[in-house]
């Protein structure tokens, strides 16, 4: 039932989130406090040194924050994040994020996800906690 739970919920979000659909991102697996999400680097997603902007791969990571966090049906929003950029990512390459619970309190919550490109190499580590409000998820 969890799965069931965590996928409508991000169908839900999903069906909002303009930005994430912008970027590409594809919802590869969900579950309670996990989810796995891909997109490809475009032109458009670089920056003056032929790279992608480091905005790129922290929106994919944040993306996958929120989906994780959500997926137990209460609503969370990133109260706390950070980055950190292992390896430049390149045009046309694919992104994998795969977030990870790492603490789950009735108000405060924590995950790790770890970007990985095409080559199985890690190019960025973030963490983020969230406040969960009670509120539950209509979906």
């Amino acid at each position: 039932m969890s799965q069931k739970l965590a996928s409508a919920v991000v169908q839900k979000m999903m069906e909002k989130d303009y930005f994430s659909r912008w970027l590409g991102i594809k919802v590869l697996n969900i579950e309670a406090g996990k989810c796995r999400l891909e997109m490809q680097i475009r032109r458009e997603m670089l920056n003056g040194f032929g790279i992608a902007h480091g905005g790129i791969a922290y929106a994919l990571a944040d993306s996958a924050l929120a989906f994780a966090a959500n997926s137990h049906g209460i609503q969370a929003v990133s109260i706390e994040t950070q980055i950190s950029h292992l390896k430049a990512v390149a045009e046309n390459d694919q992104l994998l994020a795969i977030a990870q619970e790492t603490h789950l309190g009735k108000t405060l919550a924590r995950y790790d996800v770890h970007i990985f490109n095409q080559k199985q190499e890690k190019v960025a580590i973030f963490k983020g906690t969230v406040y969960r409000t009670g509120k539950v998820w209509e979906v």
